[in-house]
C-alpha cells in the first residue's frame, strides 16, 4: 500500500522513477523491499541528475535511475504544476495530469493544454481506473 500523501502515475515493468524529494524516501525503501513492485525507484534525485545523463555522471552519481528517469515523483501539486509547465512550454514535451487519492483519478488539465494533452489526461485516467478495477477484482495473493 503506497502512503496516503502519494502523488504519481499508474505504472508498468521497467519504468525508471526518479523521486525528486526527501519526504518520498519511503517509497524507495518499500520498493526495495518489494512492497512496490514494476519499477526502479531511486531518489531524492536532482532534476537534472535525474533526466541527464551527462549532468549524473559529472557528479558521480551511481543508480540505474540517474539519467534514465521516465516518471517523476513530485511532493505535492504546486511542484508538479510547475514540473509539468516548465517541461511543456520549455521543452514542448507531450504531457497528462491526473490527481490520485479520490475514489476515482481526477483528470487535471490546464487552460492552456492543448486538446492532445486533454485526451491524454483522460486516456491515462482511464487506464489507471481500468487498472484499480481489475487489481480489485484479483484474488489477493
Amino acid at each position: 500500500m503506497l502512503p496516503n500523501n502519494w502523488e504519481g502515475l499508474a505504472f508498468r515493468g521497467g519504468q525508471f522513477f526518479a523521486i525528486v524529494d526527501l519526504s518520498f524516501r519511503l517509497l524507495c525503501k518499500m520498493a526495495d523491499r518489494g512492497q512496490i513492485t514494476g519499477g526502479v525507484f531511486d531518489g531524492p534525485l536532482a532534476f537534472d541528475n535525474a533526466i541527464d545523463p551527462e549532468a549524473a555522471r559529472i557528479k558521480g552519481i551511481k543508480s540505474p535511475v540517474a539519467g534514465r528517469a521516465q516518471i517523476l515523483v513530485v511532493p505535492d501539486l504546486e511542484a508538479g504544476n510547475m514540473l509539468a509547465k516548465n517541461l511543456t512550454f520549455l521543452g514542448r514535451a507531450g504531457a497528462a495530469g491526473i490527481v490520485l487519492g479520490a475514489r476515482v483519478p481526477i483528470v487535471l488539465t490546464s487552460r492552456a493544454d492543448s486538446v492532445r494533452a486533454r485526451m491524454a489526461s483522460c486516456a491515462v485516467a482511464m487506464l489507471y481506473a481500468d487498472a484499480r478495477r481489475r487489481a480489485a477484482l484479483l484474488p489477493p495473493a
